[in-house]
């Protein structure tokens, strides 16, 4: 059984639109298979409609201890360098190459670090 949540993290959909459009709560791997192989209107259209810009779900994967978290990426994410739990030591991570600065935002995903390495000019 898989849950709907689940569902939507392999559809790449917002678990939004699972709820929306009645998938179960939890189903079986043969009910997923046949939405998949033959889906329904509303995802041909929401696939239809995609911009390719942004993917709908990302993985979020610890550089530090490999902790993975399934995650919807917001607007403002830069393209980081590194993740990392939010309890874990910036010195932890990879030492900082020469002529590089680093900058961390909080708020990534429900307990990550995104660290952005940029070369300073």
């Amino acid at each position: 059984m898989i849950t709907r949540r689940e569902a939507a993290l392999r559809l790449d959909i917002p678990l939004e639109m699972a709820h929306r459009h009645g998938l179960p709560a939890r189903m079986s791997e043969a009910e997923f298979e046949a939405i998949a192989a033959s889906p329904p209107p509303w995802l041909v259209q929401s696939r239809a409609n995609r911009t390719g810009k942004k993917p709908v779900w990302v993985q979020l994967v610890c550089t530090v201890c490999g902790f993975t978290e399934a995650a919807r990426p917001k607007k403002w994410w830069p393209a980081f360098t590194y993740l990392s739990c939010d309890y874990h030591d910036i010195a932890e991570l990879p030492v900082l190459a020469a002529g590089f600065s680093r900058r961390e935002y909080d708020g990534i995903g429900t307990g990550f670090v995104g660290i952005v390495d940029e070369r300073v000019e």
